[in-house]
């Protein structure tokens, strides 16, 4: 691991930030959020990084609104919650500002700690209905269904967006300032815009413009965070007030503990031994097994079962049997035979190297 460099530049307006956020009334425990991801981010995986530490807040899968306001069972599955989930933020999307607020108390009543609006999906479906990253190009519009959404809750609202449309349309500061007059807690700036997908690199000059936009809110910068390294150039570059962490998340569950300590003035945590790796896999399953039961998380933890791969490296063989899961069995069975290798007992740290974690490729309009 490089050197982390020291959190609080003299120069920098990072060195006046707190190491804890308040997210309106709510206060966090520190600035490191657990992004959204589809499809990996359930109660499972949040409460098992929850066990390591240093997580402020996480927040849900994005769900749409009017299928919440008719509670299909989809979308009840995505936004399931428990008392150790907290706090938690639940995202929506949708374009009536009606069916949204209506959707936002109901999660206030369900028990959310805060609601988060989904500005910044940049997929086919989501955006073709004016949804997502396409609310970017709707000022007005978007304006008034964010302050409905304000004005209908007591508990937090956030916003995660992108840097605009495209290039042509940075449009994130000016809906920044915008936001924060209508009431918002804080929001969320992924630094791309929505015609990059997740390709070339993420800019954080624009996340810096989106902080020097607004007054008081914190804004959490997100993108391209995988290391410690990472986490703090774009604190110390952007002067964001947090991070918000996704598949860095993936890659390393621990971070939120790391950076938590980085944050405090601590010696930082060591890096997680291949044994640590494998039983935090376990973990993730069996709770897994415990919230959707044997036949769903088997069918749930086939989408993650390459990442833990990636890292892990069981094997061709194995591979191939936790993409297919079957059962509790195959995999308790699969799990022991990791327990018997020569990595699983190195006292060493155990790093992965580089382990590239696929995103969508190619236009965005195809996804």
């Amino acid at each position: 691991m490089s050197l982390f460099p020291p959190p609080l530049a003299p120069d920098m307006s990072v060195a006046k930030r707190p190491t804890a956020l308040t997210w309106g009334r709510l206060p966090l425990a520190s600035r490191f959020l657990l992004a959204p991801l589809a499809g990996y981010t359930t109660l499972a995986f949040r409460l098992a990084v929850r066990e390591l530490g240093g997580l402020a807040l996480a927040t849900t899968d994005l769900v749409n609104a009017r299928a919440l306001l008719v509670r299909s069972r989809r979308t009840m599955e995505l936004i399931e919650t428990c008392a150790e989930d907290r706090p938690v933020a639940v995202q929506i999307y949708g374009t009536n500002a009606s069916e949204m607020a209506q959707a936002a108390r109901w999660l206030q009543d369900y028990g959310a700690s805060s609601i988060d609006i989904n500005m910044g999906c940049p997929v086919h479906k989501v955006t073709r209905g004016g949804g997502g990253s396409a609310m970017m190009c709707e000022r007005e519009k978007t304006i008034d269904l964010v302050a409905a959404i304000v004005q209908s809750v007591t508990i937090p609202v956030s916003v995660k967006m992108r840097l605009g449309w495209d290039d042509t349309q940075l449009t994130a500061p000016a809906f920044a300032r915008a936001f924060e007059e209508v009431g918002v807690a804080g929001i969320t700036i992924h630094g791309r815009t929505r015609a990059q997908g997740f390709g070339g690199q993420v800019n954080l000059e624009g996340i810096r413009e989106v902080v020097r936009a607004v007054r008081s809110i914190p804004i959490i910068g997100n993108g391209d965070v995988r290391t410690l390294d990472d986490a703090a150039h774009m604190l110390t570059t952007t002067g964001c007030h947090g991070i918000a962490i996704g598949r860095g998340a993936l890659l390393n569950p621990w971070i939120f503990a790391q950076l938590q300590a980085w944050d405090a003035g601590r010696p930082l945590p060591p890096a997680a031994t291949y044994a640590q790796r494998l039983d935090f896999m376990v973990r993730h399953f069996r709770l897994l097994v415990q919230y959707r039961g044997d036949h769903f998380a088997c069918l749930t933890f086939r989408k993650v079962a390459n990442w833990y791969c990636r890292v892990l490296r069981p094997g061709h063989a194995l591979q191939q049997r936790l993409v297919m899961l079957d059962s509790v069995a195959t995999f308790e069975g699969i799990a022991e035979q990791l327990r018997q290798t020569e990595a699983y007992h190195s006292p060493d740290e155990w790093t992965p190297g580089e382990v590239a974690l696929k995103v969508p490729s190619g236009p965005t309009e195809h996804w």
